[in-house]
């Protein structure tokens, strides 16, 4: 069930995209090889959202608090430059990411789903969170996505994004201009 609280947003002035990742970008479950390798699933949905961001000129970021070479690599495969791991205070994270883009929080989505996350929504302009956060945490949220972590609950982020920006369909055009030629 998608909801929305009244929160005024200027979305012209939305410029970065902040995500947790485990419970946002996967599912939250953590699996581990004999070996001890461990293994994520990320929604393919996701990572064509993020090609649409970045033709919005919307920078994306991650910060989550535990450190994974699953996620470096996705990050690496989807382009994503801001990628901090092992980070246990967010907030004072995000504010230093802010400080080097030269941004404020009136620039600033963030799409968490668990207590670690409340600091940093409260903060940004706009909070959004996947359908399966707990439900105390969806209390924090402008938005819910009508889709699991993991399984397109970015995706619907940024499409919600592009949507209140107004850019949504001329976004796409130019994506599909650049893959068509």
């Amino acid at each position: 069930m998608k909801k929305t609280k009244k929160k005024p947003v200027n979305w012209k002035d939305i410029k970065l995209l902040i995500l947790d990742c485990d419970g946002v970008l996967t599912d939250g479950k953590i699996t581990y090889t004999d070996e001890g390798i461990e293994i994520k699933n990320f929604s393919a949905h996701d990572g064509m959202g993020f090609a649409l961001l970045y033709k919005a000129g919307i920078i994306p970021a991650i910060i989550t608090a535990r450190t994974s070479g699953a996620l470096q690599q996705r990050c690496k495969d989807l382009s994503i430059k801001h990628l901090f791991q092992g980070v246990q205070k967010k907030l004072l994270k995000a504010q230093k990411l802010l400080d080097k883009l030269c941004l404020n929080w009136n620039n600033v989505i963030y799409m968490g789903d668990d207590w670690n996350d409340v600091p940093v929504m409260q903060k940004a302009a706009f909070a959004v969170c996947p359908s399966d956060a707990p439900e105390e945490i969806q209390k924090f949220a402008d938005y819910v996505t009508g889709h699991k972590a993991g399984d397109g609950a970015v995706r619907d982020c940024i499409d919600y994004i592009l949507y209140q920006q107004d850019i949504y369909e001329s976004v796409v055009r130019k994506y599909l201009d650049d893959v068509s030629h």
